[in-house]
């Protein structure tokens, strides 16, 4: 009898683990761009900012919870809340400093109801429980670690930010990097001055986290930016060099 029962409970176990996890549905990013709900303000950007294909990057599924660090006015949150839908979740995150009525008027009368806003330092992600976000994603922004807003003591500690990045990812959980390039060998003092960083810095960091490098994509790359001038030079903005990195939180 004993026997018996125990090949009985072998054979629900084994049959348990054989379950394969519930399906995610792949998201077609064109109806969301194309969204009549979409602000036209968004889609003016659309042409340097290549949605399309940053999203495909990115890699969303239906169901998906989302960390979007310096989500700013909202222009990524839009798609993202889209392209995860109803039962997923964006948590959109800013520091106070940060904080305009564009992000109120973003979510006002709850618009985007899969959306949770955060604001908080970069080093300080506690609302968002440990182990339970499937993406982080970073637009254009890890420069800010080494940018002081007029006011602030600084917007985050840059070992503690990547390590809170971590913390939220679930095992097998992606960070998605994005930001204008700096020089190769350039100091992270670029953060505050042209607001750009050099990919290697990000690199570093994310592997001091523990995070592993999967990937990069030149989908934003402009070979004739010398990465010397401000982002918001008129002769390079929107086009700067922006380099893309995905991280993998070890399984």
């Amino acid at each position: 009898m004993y026997r018996t029962l125990s090949a009985i409970g072998l054979a629900l176990a084994l049959s348990a683990c054989a379950t394969p996890p519930p399906a995610r549905t792949a998201v077609d990013y064109a109806p969301l761009l194309s969204a009549p709900t979409r602000p036209a303000d968004d889609r003016t950007d659309d042409a340097a900012r290549k949605p399309d294909q940053v999203l495909s990057f990115i890699g969303l599924n239906g169901g998906e919870t989302v960390l979007e660090l310096e989500a700013g006015a909202g222009y990524y949150t839009e798609l993202l809340a889209g392209a995860v839908g109803p039962s997923g979740k964006v948590y959109m995150q800013n520091p106070p400093e940060f904080d305009t009525p564009k992000i109120a008027s973003r979510l006002e009368n709850g618009r985007l109801p899969n959306v949770q806003k955060v604001m908080s330092h970069f080093d300080d992600l506690s609302a968002i429980p440990s182990g339970s976000v499937d993406k982080v994603t970073w637009i254009l922004g890890p420069h800010e670690l080494y940018y002081t807003p007029k006011g602030s003591s600084g917007l985050g500690d840059p070992a503690k930010s990547y390590a809170d990045i971590a913390r939220v990812l679930k095992p097998g959980g992606q960070f998605i990097a994005i930001d204008h390039a700096a020089a190769a060998g350039a100091p992270t003092t670029t953060g505050g001055t042209i607001h750009r960083i050099d990919p290697a810095v990000v690199m570093a960091s994310a592997k001091a986290a523990g995070l592993t490098f999967v990937e990069k994509s030149d989908i934003l790359a402009n070979p004739a930016d010398d990465h010397t001038k401000m982002v918001f030079d008129p002769s390079i903005r929107r086009h700067t060099d922006r380099f893309i990195l995905r991280f993998r939180k070890p399984a």
